[in-house]
């Protein structure tokens, strides 16, 4: 038997979800709440399988805030999302608590509890669009993360010289005043450029001052 809390303000979608889920032989709800806040309390007094919850309540992100507490509580029970919400920056905020799956209002029924019996198995059944949106951001953290990397490594490879010049390059600083600042020639600075380059794997002097401030390692120079 799968037991479940549900958490949502509205109280007709509660009860009618509530309805659907006890109607059902392998599954039943243990408690509901209609805030955030309700369900916290709520959580720490009953145990259950699952949670399957709305995100706006009391306030726009209650089931987020929700979800945070109670997985202190309990690391180990499940949280469902089943929300209107659906951008992205609202998919990565709330799979972030350590949601096992995210349901957009509007899906049938049987969608649901196909959706709730595949997360009690181990299996979550999250939809494409939700996978898209993780695997996205996923992929975007690997870039970061592999970039870093790669930027630590040569950083540590630099020569004094080179360090000077990077430093010169985060303060936007040209080619002739380079040179100016650091009393060379102006074809010694364009050599010297033309090494650190080959050393980042850049063509331009910008993608390098680009990545070192996205990377946030300005500090590092």
């Amino acid at each position: 038997m799968i037991t479940i809390l549900i958490a949502d303000d509205f109280d007709l979608l509660r009860q009618d979800m509530t309805e659907l889920i006890n109607a059902q032989p392998d599954m039943q709800v243990v408690g509901q709440a209609s805030t955030g806040a309700g369900l916290v309390e709520l959580a720490k007094n009953v145990k259950s399988d699952m949670i399957l919850m709305d995100i706006e309540m009391e306030n726009v992100s209650a089931g987020i805030q929700a979800a945070e507490a109670v997985r202190e509580l309990d690391p180990d029970r499940m949280i469902l999302y089943l929300t209107a919400h659906d951008t992205d920056r609202m998919i990565l905020t709330a799979m972030g608590t350590g949601a096992v799956d995210y349901i957009v209002k509007g899906a049938d029924d049987q969608t649901v509890l196909a959706h709730i019996r595949a997360a009690a198995a181990g299996r979550p059944m999250l939809d494409a669009k939700i996978q898209a949106t993780v695997m996205r951001e996923y992929s975007r953290l690997r870039r970061s993360e592999q970039s870093l990397l790669f930027f630590i490594n040569n950083v540590s490879q630099l020569t004094a010289t080179e360090r000077e010049l990077v430093r010169l390059l985060l303060q936007d600083k040209k080619v002739r005043d380079i040179a100016a600042a650091r009393c060379v020639e102006v074809v010694t600075v364009k050599t010297q450029i033309k090494g650190l380059l080959h050393k980042f794997g850049c063509t331009r002097t910008k993608e390098i001052v680009e990545l070192i401030r996205q990377l946030n390692i300005s500090h590092l120079f």
